[in-house]
């Protein structure tokens, strides 16, 4: 029987030989938000991989943008060459499919690397202050962020514009937008961290705004044969936010305007947040976005066993399964699972040996051997 995970998908002009996406992953290793030789290293074990689609992690617009100060950026021409040099190695050794999230940080910016606390620098100790909708910090504790005037909304606006044409002339195959867990389009949606009172608050169609405004403006600056598509936060987890109805009509309003897919996620705007945590504890919102808006979507959220993606992709509940700290485990899981499910994997030919015999043919190659 044929495995639905190893069947190609097709977005515009972008086929991918089989619906296993590596997650979008921040790494934190970048320089003024420049990629550097761990970019080049940890993208390129995950690109030979076998996964069908690698998504670069959240690239910030502009430099208030990033999430800590060492976060990847693609808002200069120093970014862009040291992000070509990461791309033109994996293009060079892979044919997957290569992907880029673009964002902005809003108020949860100028924040310390995780293994230093991930608490918010200020400015006078090398960190910045922040920006978001409304003068709402994400802590309590915390010094509110500024809130965006007009000039503002419009300054970024045109910064995920630009980044949008870096990523253009770089060969990226898709993009993706982070409209989710907390950060700047987020907390324009969320009613938990969007206050204002004028065209871009209050009303569901008044938060929307700015991020809809933003997919307008990058899809008309991106390839019209390129997919794009946007990730969400399909509920904050807190009563009073965000929630899935919200989100159902934010993806119908994508979906007008062109989006690809939608990557399915939750949370991340209140310290509140009650998260159930389990396997697979967000398909739902994949399976009810896929079925009630016609969209493709990729369910992301504790995937780490084949039979559990297979499952996921054979039910409908999803287009495309999504995994983080899974590939970071295991950058081999895709040929894992081809071995579980009796399917096949693309892997360098420097490689094809490695598979113990139980595993079968995994790779789909010839045998080969030494003489």
């Amino acid at each position: 029987m044929t495995s639905a995970l190893f069947t190609s998908i097709r977005f515009r002009g972008l086929e991918l030989a089989n619906r296993i996406m590596v997650s979008p992953m921040c790494q934190y290793s970048a320089i003024d938000g420049s990629a550097t030789d761990w970019h080049l290293i940890h993208l390129g074990q995950l690109a030979l991989g076998g996964a069908g689609l690698l998504c670069v992690e959240a690239t910030a617009v502009e430099p208030a943008g990033r999430i800590t100060p060492s976060c990847l950026g693609l808002y200069s021409d120093e970014n862009e060459q040291a992000l070509d040099r990461v791309v033109r190695a994996v293009r060079a050794r892979s044919p997957i499919g290569l992907a880029l999230q673009i964002g902005h940080a809003g108020r949860k910016g100028s924040s310390a690397v995780p293994w230093r606390g991930g608490q918010l620098i200020p400015p006078d100790q090398g960190g910045w202050r922040p920006v978001a909708p409304s003068a709402l910090p994400q802590l309590l504790d915390e010094a509110p962020p500024e809130a965006l005037d007009q000039a503002g909304i419009g300054r970024i606006r045109a910064a995920f514009v630009a980044t949008t044409r870096r990523a253009a002339r770089l060969g990226f195959d898709a993009l993706e937008l982070h409209s989710a867990h907390g950060y700047l389009l987020h907390e324009f949606l969320s009613p938990l961290s969007n206050r204002r009172d004028d065209a871009y608050g209050g009303t569901l169609e008044n938060r929307m705004r700015l991020p809809l405004e933003v997919f307008d403006a990058v899809r008309a600056a991106w390839p019209a044969d390129r997919p794009l598509g946007v990730r969400v936060s399909a509920t904050d987890w807190v009563e009073g936010g965000w929630e899935i109805e919200q989100c159902l009509k934010f993806v119908r309003e994508l979906a007008r305007r062109g989006c690809d897919w939608i990557d399915c996620s939750s949370g991340g705007v209140s310290p509140q947040q009650k998260i159930p945590l389990g396997p697979g504890y967000q398909v739902p919102f994949s399976k009810r976005i896929r079925a009630e808006t016609g969209m493709k979507t990729i369910a992301v959220g504790l995937i780490t066993d084949p039979q559990q993606a297979e499952a996921i992709v054979a039910g409908g509940e999803a287009d495309v399964v999504a995994l983080a700290r899974a590939m970071l485990y295991d950058p081999r899981w895709a040929w894992h699972a081809a071995a579980a499910l009796g399917a096949t994997a693309h892997a360098p030919e420097q490689y094809w040996r490695c598979p113990p015999r139980e595993a079968g043919r995994v790779f789909g190659n010839t045998q080969i051997g030494m003489r």
